[in-house]
């Protein structure tokens, strides 16, 4: 009976105790599905082991936790799909944000822009509630978080986030909205340097040439361009938990049709809800490999995922209810290609639920290779996507209680 009780112990130690996650070199794609293959099932049990039964298996790796504002760093190993290994600010000190003041160029300490610049890692989060309304892009350096749990922070009404040639980003918890353009001007993106900034997009947030990047729980919606924008042989991407509404050109992965450095861009889009006044772009993807997960798609008046280049799609586990308008039931849409070109593009459905006349336009020979390697975990059933996005967008959570 000792021996069990022993061996019991030392199982759920091994269990709790973080292993060391270290920000990773970008893997050939190839390289990825190995990796994703051996844990895939091991890292699943284990989240299974310490849920709180949600289903969702970054939420029940900390929102079980009550002391989470005490130990808010621990939220760096509940990531999954191709964005896992971002680590953030999780090496670094915390820095609290308490002016939502802004200047482009000399920002004071305290604010978001002096914190998201530093070389050195910084888990950043903020004092209280607050509305942040940048001058220019938000250009922020390697290994940082932005954690706005908590509180309730909005950036919105002028430039927002961008993501360029940096690592190790995770941005959590916030509300991005109303984003405008930005450029012309000077902006700092480090304590030594600042440059001149031609005209921006105006996205929610724009990742250029960056990598191992998670957003989780933040609600977006009506900017000017896109809400979430991966270019420039971007990858290593997570887009999880998200709740996105109002919006036209929602998602944009993969540069132009000519930029084929994007074949080698992985990115997993799980358990976002795409609420009501979405156009398109759920996303729109080029060249590389597409994990599109246990989502809820509500309505889209236009398409869900589209595409050109032939990038690889995999669709599981999603909830796809089209609108009433018989124009607009299918989920799929073709970019820049005839049939005889896209009718060799892997894209597949598997585990989809589909509401309201909506359906899916399958492609491809369905090789296993291609769809391995846009393969980043296990999909639930579809029948769970409620459950799973039930908390979608950014949390209002309470100090001292469970998220």
């Amino acid at each position: 009976m000792e021996i069990l009780i022993l061996l019991s112990f030392m199982l759920l130690f091994l269990l709790l105790v973080p292993s060391c996650i270290c920000s990773s070199p970008l893997q050939d794609p190839e390289l990825v599905v190995e990796d994703v293959q051996k844990s895939i099932n091991a890292s699943r049990r284990n989240l299974a082991f310490l849920s709180c039964g949600t289903g969702n298996p970054i939420d029940d790796c900390w929102r079980c936790d009550a002391n989470w504002e005490k130990n808010r760093k621990n939220l760096a190993e509940c990531s999954i799909g191709f964005g896992k290994h971002a680590i953030g600010g999780r090496d670094g000190k915390i820095y609290v944000v308490t002016d939502p003041g802004d200047h482009a160029v000399n920002p004071k300490p305290g604010t978001l822009r002096y914190g998201v610049i530093q070389e050195e890692p910084l888990w950043i989060i903020f004092q209280r509630d607050m509305v942040i309304k940048l001058k220019q892009e938000l250009m922020m350096n390697s290994f940082k978080t932005i954690d706005g749990r908590g509180v309730s922070v909005h950036i919105a009404g002028g430039p927002c986030i961008t993501i360029q040639y940096v690592s190790n980003i995770i941005i959590h918890g916030i509300n991005i909205h109303d984003c405008k353009q930005g450029g012309n001007a000077y902006v700092r993106d480090s304590p030594t340097h600042y440059g001149w900034r031609t005209l921006s997009d105006g996205d929610g947030i724009s990742i250029f040439g960056g990598s191992h990047v998670w957003v989780d729980h933040c609600s977006l919606s009506n900017c000017r361009d896109g809400l979430i924008d991966a270019i420039h042989g971007s990858t290593a991407i997570t887009i999880s938990n998200n709740f996105l509404t109002h919006h036209n050109k929602v998602m944009l992965l993969g540069h132009s049709d000519t930029f084929t450095r994007d074949k080698n861009m992985q990115v997993t889009i799980a358990f976002n809800h795409f609420g009501e006044g979405l156009v398109q772009r759920m996303p729109r993807c080029r060249y590389g490999y597409f994990h599109v997960v246990n989502n809820d798609y509500t309505q889209w008046q236009m398409y869900a995922i589209g595409g050109s280049s032939a990038p690889t799609i995999n669709s599981q586990g999603n909830r796809f209810f089209a609108s009433n308008d018989h124009t607009f039931k299918e989920v799929t849409k073709r970019e820049n290609a005839a049939q005889s070109q896209w009718k060799s593009w892997n894209w597949r459905s598997t585990g989809d639920l589909m509401l309201n006349g909506a359906f899916f336009t399958a492609s491809g020979a369905g090789a296993s290779s291609s769809y391995a390697r846009a393969s980043s975990l296990a999909a639930k059933p579809s029948s769970l996507v409620s459950s799973l996005t039930a908390s979608a967008g950014s949390l209002r959570c309470r100090k001292g209680s469970r998220c």
